[in-house]
């Protein structure tokens, strides 16, 4: 009797604990997608994106090596060091929004 329920009960913790990691992991994510819009919206404080376009290299680098940082963090291997997990592609998007709203603004 008791020592099913405690199996349960770990059970139960892995699953948690498996699941605040794809969490953190989404929140991250997150986080990286809404900075493309900080990045976008402070260079173009004075003239719009029309204006300048994406002519920047180092700029362009950077949302290139941001992107893939983030991608090689959450896929590459060292997620357990980091206390993430691996999430599907559609964990991505909740920050697209958020950045939208950003750039918008």
């Amino acid at each position: 009797g008791k020592d099913v329920k405690q199996c349960q009960n770990i059970a139960s913790r892995m699953i948690q604990k498996k699941a605040l990691m794809h969490a953190q992991a989404a929140y991250w994510v997150s986080i990286v997608v809404v900075q493309w819009a900080d990045l976008l919206i402070c260079k173009t404080r004075w003239l719009s994106i029309r204006q300048q376009g994406l002519r920047n290299s180092i700029l362009n680098f950077g949302l290139f090596f941001e992107t893939l940082l983030a991608a090689w963090l959450c896929y590459g291997g060292i997620f357990e060091v980091l206390g993430t997990q691996p999430i599907r592609f559609t964990h991505w998007m909740p920050g697209i929004p958020w950045s939208m709203m950003i750039f918008m603004y």
